[in-house]
């Protein structure tokens, strides 16, 4: 499973370089959890030219992961905005039992806002 969501993300970044007919049956495969043979059937292809194009497909996305990174820093900047998103909801509940400042109210909550809108533009 862990490996199919690898897969899944590294298309995000990187399927727009894999031939069209490369990204269609990785995509049948992964996001669609279709069969084999019926990409094969759909594709007009062989079963075994599905697997070939699917394995060489997996090859070339982890190697541009490899060179570039684009998703394991994309994975770092998402674990950070949830870190600092918990340590500003942190301050917020110290902030209620020592003094309940409407300042660090509105600090921390421009902290949480900030990180959401990070995180979705991504």
């Amino acid at each position: 499973m862990a490996k199919n969501l690898e897969i899944s993300l590294l298309l995000d970044f990187y399927g727009d370089m894999l031939t069209e007919k490369q990204r269609d049956v990785v995509e049948l495969y992964y996001n669609e959890d279709l069969s084999l043979a019926e990409i094969a059937t759909h594709s007009g292809i062989t079963r075994q030219g599905v697997r070939d194009s699917i394995k060489r497909a997996e090859s070339q996305l982890l190697d541009y992961e490899d060179r570039l990174r684009l998703a394991g820093r994309f994975r770092k900047i998402q674990a950070y905005l949830d870190e600092i998103t918990d340590l500003a909801k942190d301050i917020e509940r110290i902030n209620d039992r020592f003094g309940a400042s409407q300042e660090i109210y509105n600090r921390t909550g421009r902290i949480v806002t900030l990180a959401g809108e990070i995180s979705e533009a991504e």
